[in-house]
């Protein structure tokens, strides 16, 4: 009976790992673009426009708070989100960045506390500011975004990267052209050049170099890139063992 058991148990282990082999037996690479990490300006855009007409605030005016307090935010968002997108903030960027913003907040601190009566008065100014958008403003832009990101996803497919076992596939063009790299020899390089887009979708740039090739591949905008690239690791890894198998049979 525990040999019984102990054939069962090693079956279906087998069978675990041979299944677990298929799910890693191809690794898909698509570059995306930027368009890709402003999912927080849409999330925004849906809740804003959820707010607006659930307050029934199809025509509003600077003196409703509620409208204006949900653009303030949405413009927040969207500047963030615009700023992320534009500049390229590396480990060390980063921490210069926030070393700035650091000083700048003691520096005006610092500053109130010399002359108080400037506070009240650039309050005053900040109150006066209030940018205000209906329900249909936020519809519009959700709708709109959401398109945007659907024709991303579809022009997706006729541009993307697959890793089998033994070659490297490059799929691109309406006619799904294909163009083939040997995958053994494979070299793999990983970049993260955005601190805030890693942390926004784990995305990175990934750097291949086929045996073959004189110019390396440039992957940029890999989402969840080290999941991507441990992956890559263990089948390239395993493409070596087994090459090196039939070599000694031979």
């Amino acid at each position: 009976m525990s040999t019984t058991e102990s054939e069962s148990s090693a079956t279906a282990s087998r069978s675990e790992a041979a299944s677990t082999h298929k799910k890693r037996k191809r690794i898909y690479l698509i570059p995306y673009p930027k368009f890709i990490f402003m999912y927080p300006t849409l999330i925004m855009s849906l809740i804003a426009t959820v707010v607006l007409w659930a307050g029934e605030y199809s025509s509003v005016s600077p003196e409703q708070t509620t409208p204006v307090v949900v653009t303030g935010l949405f413009l927040g968002v969207m500047m963030a989100n615009l700023f992320v997108i534009v500049f390229d903030f590396p480990r060390a960027t980063s921490l210069t960045l926030v070393f700035v913003i650091t000083t700048f907040a003691l520096g005006a601190w610092m500053l109130f506390l010399v002359y108080p009566d400037w506070l009240p008065t650039l309050g005053d100014y900040a109150v006066r500011i209030r940018p205000v958008a209906n329900t249909m403003f936020f519809l519009c832009m959700s709708v709109a975004m959401t398109l945007m990101y659907i024709a991303m996803f579809i022009s997706a497919r006729f541009n993307y990267w697959e890793l089998s076992n033994n070659e490297l596939l490059h799929h691109h063009g309406l006619l799904s052209d294909l163009k083939r790299y040997p995958a053994p020899n494979l070299r793999v390089d990983k970049e993260i050049n955005d601190v805030f887009e890693y942390l926004l979708l784990g995305a990175g740039r990934l750097i291949l170099h086929p045996s073959t090739e004189k110019r390396s591949i440039v992957l940029d905008n890999i989402l969840f890139v080290g999941r991507k690239e441990a992956d890559m690791t263990k089948m390239l890894g395993s493409i070596k063992v087994k090459i090196g198998d039939d070599s000694g049979e031979r």
